[in-house]
């Protein structure tokens, strides 16, 4: 059944199932995307990202058949998924830029005990961690607990990559050893 603000076109779309329709998505794209970015770019002011959160929003839509045609129109369905991936992208970044900035300001790792399945362990592992040299105990909480690559490092600290690979190598080395002599 056509909808007052579906073109004729897409009326069709709405009735096809969707799961792995290539036809009926390239459709639905060319003509929502236009205005599924708008939504999405509102949410994140960002137009890569907009067109991230449309991407993902369609694909998630098709490639699960979410979409029920007797429950409403494509457009706001679409509007809506558009939207919450947007979001979920904006909370995303917003977990990311926190964890660079606790980093960046002095307190790289902040340990929660109660993220670790043994409160024992996790003291083992901070008390192994001090006993590093700062360089290299640095490397470590930078790419383990930052999670960030070791290019990112290397450029975040400007020591050369081959450095870091050499401090990272020497400090696992030590965990392994301080960390294999048993609980104390």
């Amino acid at each position: 059944m056509a909808r007052a603000y579906a073109s004729a076109g897409l009326s069709a779309v709405e009735a096809r199932p969707m799961v792995l329709d290539g036809p009926a998505f390239d459709r639905a794209y060319r003509e929502y995307a236009p205005r599924l970015r708008s939504v999405a770019f509102a949410v994140l002011h960002d137009r890569d990202g907009a067109e991230d959160a449309v991407h993902g929003a369609l694909m998630r839509v098709w490639g699960g058949g979410t979409y029920r045609a007797e429950r409403g129109a494509l457009l706001p369905f679409l509007i809506a998924c558009v939207r919450r991936e947007a979001l979920d992208a904006l909370r995303g970044s917003k977990r990311r830029h926190l964890r660079e900035v606790r980093a960046s300001a002095g307190d790289p790792l902040a340990f929660d005990d109660t993220a670790a399945l043994d409160p024992l362990e996790a003291r083992r592992v901070r008390a192994a961690l001090e006993t590093l040299p700062a360089e290299q105990r640095d490397v470590i909480l930078r790419a383990y607990y930052g999670h960030r690559t070791l290019a990112e490092v290397a450029q975040d600290t400007g020591v050369p990559l081959g450095t870091v690979k050499s401090r990272l190598a020497a400090a696992l080395r030590r965990l392994h050893s301080t960390l294999s002599e048993g609980p104390r």
